[in-house]
């Protein structure tokens, strides 16, 4: 069974429906694998976009959602709490690098982001101070909504909706061998007085292309915005939750944010649900006898107490299983089969950040648009592989079951691919 525009009428994302007509249906799930309706079983190399960690339907999850059904849905966060926010609250702050304080819920990692950005400007404003600049770095991407794609990279993401974008400041993505330029260029924004925020993924910019940098440049870029009071926002939206080797990227650099978003792996991904958290100042710059300085935000569906209760479920997954250590695997299976590649005229950029490992193929056309993309997709998608390529960058980024068979498969499939890319050229 299939779908498709001419029979469906969803409108899927990021989807082109006059070249990509027809959708299998996936009707379950279960570790690394979708199966669809025609019974065949698919590696989810990509984690469904990045948000499945532990593997998909994990029973300690899927029975924190079960009882969690059995005694609450859908509450109005404005007016009450409820347990599961309260617990989840308190382990992120204890799990979080230290100094964050507060958590501040919403549903996706745009809207995350987007209350980043609503915190940092509050701040300033609730102060008196003139600061409304906003920072980020070359290659970004941050989301789909309004406030999130001004601080993304400019181009085909979002060149239709330029006229409801605000400006900001971009400094240079930090090419090995030309890091001074990407420090210098931050602290020339930050030294003029008016930036409130620099916002940044750690180590890893996800859709940007999965490109990598070393996490002394995470160190320097908080050694920059702490001397100048402008607020380090971390958008560890992707990078959380272990993908990078350890929980959350900033370990690696010793370094705790002003605002730190979360999101996809933060309920195993099983359920949408995203935090946004931050230092005492923030929050104690909304917090008045005047009314009209309060945080202004909020959604209808703000720390939904079935999603809550799968978050918990997947911080209990974290203190109870070995969970490093099947990322420790991960890592090691990703170096044993990128040295195969690393000197092959093929690929370029040959690259991992734990259990994140990516490849260029080497094309003409580059980028997003590049046309090796839908053949990749469809060359995979043949052999029962979901793997997603950003254009001509081919990545892998599996769920923590992931076992060497699997990787072996995918690994295979991207040699083929990229003999089958190059034939069809010559």
């Amino acid at each position: 069974m299939t779908s498709g525009h001419a029979s469906s009428p969803i409108w899927h994302p990021f989807t082109q429906h006059q070249l990509d007509p027809v959708f299998k249906k996936i009707v379950r799930t279960e570790g690394a694998y979708l199966f669809d309706h025609d019974g065949r079983s698919i590696l989810d190399a990509i984690s469904s976009w990045w948000v499945i960690t532990h593997g998909h339907r994990h029973p300690v999850i899927m029975q924190a959602i079960g009882s969690a059904l059995e005694q609450l849905d859908q509450i109005i966060f404005a007016e009450y709490s409820h347990e599961a926010a309260e617990r989840l609250a308190r382990r992120l702050i204890e799990l979080a690098p230290p100094g964050l304080s507060h958590v501040f819920f919403s549903d996706s990692g745009s809207t995350a982001v987007e209350v980043a950005l609503k915190m940092a400007l509050g701040l300033f404003h609730n102060r008196g101070v003139p600061r409304s600049r906003i920072v980020v770095m070359e290659h970004s991407y941050h989301g789909d909504t309004i406030g999130t794609m001004s601080i993304g990279a400019r181009g085909v993401f979002n060149a239709a909706y330029e006229p409801l974008l605000f400006d900001v400041a971009s400094i240079p993505f930090p090419v090995p061998g030309r890091e001074q330029e990407t420090l210098d260029a931050l602290e020339a924004y930050c030294r003029t007085g008016d930036v409130a925020a620099f916002i940044v993924e750690p180590l890893v910019l996800g859709a940007g292309g999965m490109k990598m940098y070393p996490p002394h440049l995470l160190t320097e870029f908080r050694r920059i915005t702490a001397r100048h009071e402008t607020l380090l926002i971390a958008d560890e939206v992707m990078t959380g939750w272990g993908r990078t080797g350890t929980l959350f990227a900033c370990e690696q650099s010793g370094v705790t944010p002003d605002i730190l978003c979360l999101s996809k792996g933060i309920t195993g991904g099983a359920l949408p649900l995203a935090v946004t958290l931050c230092i005492p100042e923030i929050f104690e710059a909304h917090l008045s006898e005047d009314r009209g300085r309060m945080f202004f935000h909020s959604s209808s569906y703000t720390a939904n107490p079935i999603a809550c209760a799968a978050a918990v479920a997947n911080l209990d997954i974290w203190r109870d299983e070995p969970v490093l250590p099947r990322i420790e695997n991960i890592e090691a299976m990703h170096r044993d089969w990128l040295s195969q590649f690393q000197s092959d005229p093929r690929f370029a950029a040959v690259r991992q950040q734990g259990t994140i490992a990516a490849l260029d193929l080497a094309v003409e056309t580059k980028g997003y648009l590049s046309e090796v993309g839908p053949k990749l997709r469809a060359f995979f998608r043949e052999r029962d592989l979901l793997i997603r390529p950003l254009g001509n960058v081919i990545y892998l980024m599996p769920p923590y079951c992931v076992t060497a068979h699997d990787l072996q498969r995918a690994y295979e499939a991207i040699d083929e691919a990229a003999d089958f890319i190059g034939a069809a050229a010559s």
